[in-house]
């Protein structure tokens, strides 16, 4: 286990990347402010799976392939990008986003908004290559197990990242509860989630490797 002063040191680390606006606190922020704080919960905790899933494949040395086999790399990019337009659609075609309730999004919703956060992160070959040039080095054979010590990181950056994205999600959510749509724009939280993930799909499709 790497000693209290690299998990603090880590922790910081966790603190200034996961401040700083990425397209996962797009994503939440989206979710909430279109949806509901459970909605945007939801994701979290979708995206904060995912992370321990790339932390499982950066000790298993699963998250190498995608950074020298660029023919994996592809195939996970545009998989990646081929999902969030599919989901920038259904939104599109689905209903007013505006007429859901929290209760609603909780009973039908919530496993599927779960999945989606994680699956959005896990088709993130960027999330695995960021993994593996962040996590080792904190970790080290020294320290016993790497595969215990990648999972502890990604708990810290899972807790850190809550506490970050938890005040995300309570304060967007506001604008929610505070604005009552008119029937003509109740669909604009649909074309606002649509057009985040559409962003995102491009970012992943002409955002390069770096």
């Amino acid at each position: 286990m790497p000693d209290s002063t690299t998990l603090i040191l880590f922790a910081t680390a966790a603190l200034v990347l996961t401040a700083t606006p990425g397209p996962d606190m797009l994503l939440i922020a989206s979710r909430s402010v279109s949806q509901s704080r459970m909605a945007g919960l939801l994701t979290y905790f979708g995206i904060a799976a995912g992370t321990y899933c790339h932390a499982a494949a950066a000790a298993f040395g699963l998250a190498q392939l995608l950074e020298t086999v660029p023919a994996a790399y592809e195939l996970v990019r545009w998989a990646g990008c081929v999902y969030l337009l599919y989901l920038a659609i259904k939104t599109l075609r689905g209903k007013a986003l505006a007429d859901l309730s929290t209760k609603t999004v909780a009973a039908i919703s919530q496993v599927r908004i779960f999945l989606e956060g994680l699956a959005t992160n896990l088709l993130n070959p960027k999330m695995a290559l960021f993994v593996l040039a962040l996590f080792p080095q904190f970790t080290g054979p020294e320290n016993g197990s790497i595969l215990m010590q990648m999972l502890v990181l990604a708990t810290i950056l899972n807790v850190v990242g809550f506490v970050v994205n938890g005040t995300v999600i309570l304060l967007v959510a506001q604008v929610r509860v505070g604005v009552k749509l008119a029937p003509r724009f109740v669909r604009l939280p649909n074309y606002f989630l649509a057009t985040v993930f559409a962003a995102l799909a491009s970012r992943l499709a002409f955002g390069g490797r770096g």
